[in-house]
């Protein structure tokens, strides 16, 4: 099942308490690599939005790629009362699909959430993704390019990245499945053990596409929400500077595109 659904209130608000007696806790994953001018910030970011909508208990796992700024280092600084702050510096296995599956191993809790590092995923919209797990879906996602979702990545973000983005999406829906509106948004909360029997797969980004087909084929009930998705706040963009690092990354989707494609068609998924 695929619903699209208007923003929830619950993206400013207390939760309600009938949502609130179902969850089983929160695990926020921040995959991190030299995000040090972030980090801190979003960690109380992301924990006061858990807090004011009631959500209990909680908690941060920072994975950091053994950051050359020691992002790891100031996000075990990070003082936040009541709230529980994890942090792995990994020294090997580098990479943003890598972190992700470490963080999702060490999350303690039922209800798993990440978000890119760089505020161009409103911490504050966390709680809507929590409130729909909550109200019976297993994957939901925020959604820049569902009905009421937006970009406004220019300047640190790049006119490039957003044209690109946006290109790169429209193609991939044309490919799968239409009815699905942001296939490079990682910005998502799902239930442990949809993550269990759908592994991430891939490098970097690509990842997400691979796991959101698959988890639309298998019929698991997703929801999108929309959300404006502003530019970064500090640091540079980890999918490139120039046309050929986008190129790059682009060959890597519609790789994964064409084999998920095969895939279905041979009743892989």
């Amino acid at each position: 099942m695929f619903v699209v659904a208007a923003e929830t209130q619950s993206g400013s608000g207390t939760l309600p308490p009938s949502a609130l007696a179902s969850l089983g806790g929160v695990s926020v994953i921040m995959p991190t690599l030299n995000e040090a001018g972030n980090i801190e910030l979003l960690i109380l970011a992301a924990a006061n939005s858990l807090r004011n909508a009631g959500v209990s208990p909680f908690e941060v796992v920072v994975v950091d790629d053994d950051s050359t700024d020691r992002t790891w280092e100031i996000a075990q600084s990070v003082v936040c009362p009541g709230a529980d702050i994890r942090v792995e510096r990994r020294m090997r296995d580098h990479g943003l699909t890598a972190s992700l599956r470490r963080g999702i191993e060490l999350a303690r809790y039922d209800i798993v959430v990440w978000l890119d590092c760089d505020f161009s995923h409103p911490p504050e919209k966390i709680p809507q993704m929590v409130y729909m797990i909550a109200e019976g879906y297993d994957v939901v996602v925020n959604s820049r390019y569902t009905v009421g979702g937006g970009e406004d990545r220019v300047g640190k973000g790049g006119p490039m990245q957003l044209a690109l983005s946006t290109i790169l999406n429209w193609g991939v829906r044309f490919l799968l499945r239409p009815s699905f509106s942001d296939y490079t948004s990682g910005f998502i909360a799902a239930r442990r053990q949809i993550l269990n029997d759908i592994p991430l797969r891939g490098d970097y980004g690509e990842y997400f596409i691979d796991f959101i087909y698959r988890a639309l084929r298998k019929n698991v009930r997703v929801c999108e929400l929309p959300y404006k998705a502003p530019p970064r706040k500090s640091g540079e963009s980890k999918t490139g500077k120039h046309f050929l690092d986008y190129a790059s990354r682009g060959r890597k989707y519609l790789a994964t595109v064409v084999r998920l494609s095969v895939e279905s068609m041979l009743g892989k998924i």
